[in-house]
């Protein structure tokens, strides 16, 4: 029983939900670029190496972020706050963990993918975790880098190189994580103020914070469209991305005339998994039936 909780607690330090969504968000970037081809080992390679790379980063921000994990009440109840793990320990866990994944990123597919797994991991680990989410209310858009990492590690993994695919899928993510990170600001607010964290619905309001998820949302539909527009995905994946993205608008927009802004915050946020869920497997389910021409050209021919 002892060990099993123990197992458990070294589980939960790696943040098992970040990691599946990551996960399905590697798995569109590579079907993305694979366009129905499959190669088993550069596949598993770099699902199963970036996921290791989260975990090892999830792992270090548990240390890193352990004071204020303290004060906000999501948070007290992780191992490293009731001392179940030391901090020792978690160290030498997501060493590992980390070793383990870019071993398995270098083994398996090639040296830009390494290089954009590494990227991702010093930005959450040194520039999001150690400085910028303690101390500027631009944390979120930086860590949102770093969360937009996966989608183009699949597709570099595939392609080898960073093109115009994998410049449109950073962009797309990085957007996406916006308007889904000040939602969770909103509906979890006195957990930001309690542990000091200036996240922008706290230092400048709601109301302001609502312009900006409204903006980001509007951008990301754009961005999320045009990777049709450009051929890189087919016309599945765009009606859904105008479909979920015109309905993720429309939940936002209607913030402007909620007197529960609780409600409203966890209703984007909702909205904001479903549309990039759908995405990502829309842009492995579509790729097959991608147009040989950007659709724009079809559009106007």
């Amino acid at each position: 029983m002892m060990f099993r909780d123990t197992l458990k607690d070294y589980l939960t330090i790696t943040k098992p939900g970040i990691i599946g969504g990551n996960v399905i968000s590697v798995l569109g970037g590579y079907f993305l670029a694979a366009q129905g081809q499959f190669d088993v080992v550069v596949f598993l390679s770099a699902l199963l190496g970036l996921a290791l790379v989260i975990a090892s980063g999830c792992a270090y921000n548990n240390v890193i972020d352990k004071d204020i994990d303290a004060l906000m009440e999501r948070t007290r109840t992780r191992p490293l706050v009731q001392g179940r793990v030391s901090e020792a320990a978690t160290l030498r866990f997501a060493t590992l963990l980390g070793l383990a994944g870019f071993g398995l990123l270098a083994l398996g597919t090639n040296a830009l993918t390494v290089g954009l797994a590494a990227f991702g991991f010093v930005i959450y680990v040194g520039a999001y975790s150690l400085y910028m989410k303690r101390n500027s209310e631009f944390g979120t858009l930086v860590g949102s880098l770093s969360g937009a990492v996966p989608p183009v590690v699949g597709y570099c993994a595939v392609t080898g190189s960073f093109d115009t695919g994998a410049l449109t899928l950073l962009v797309i993510f990085s957007l996406w994580q916006m308007p889904h990170s000040y939602a969770i600001a909103i509906f979890r607010m006195e957990d930001y103020k309690a542990a000091n964290i200036p996240v922008l619905p706290v230092v400048r309001g709601i109301g302001t914070a609502k312009h900006h998820i409204l903006g980001y949302i509007l951008a990301f539909i754009g961005a999320a469209l045009s990777l049709s527009l450009a051929g890189y995905a087919g016309p599945g994946y765009f009606i859904v991305a105008l479909v979920l993205g015109v309905y993720w608008l429309y939940i936002a927009a209607k913030g402007y005339r909620t007197d529960d802004n609780v409600r409203w915050a966890r209703q984007v946020f909702g909205i904001s998994i479903l549309t990039i869920t759908a995405l990502s497997l829309m842009m492995s389910l579509d790729a097959t039936l991608m147009p040989s021409t950007p659709m724009w050209t079809s559009l106007a021919g």
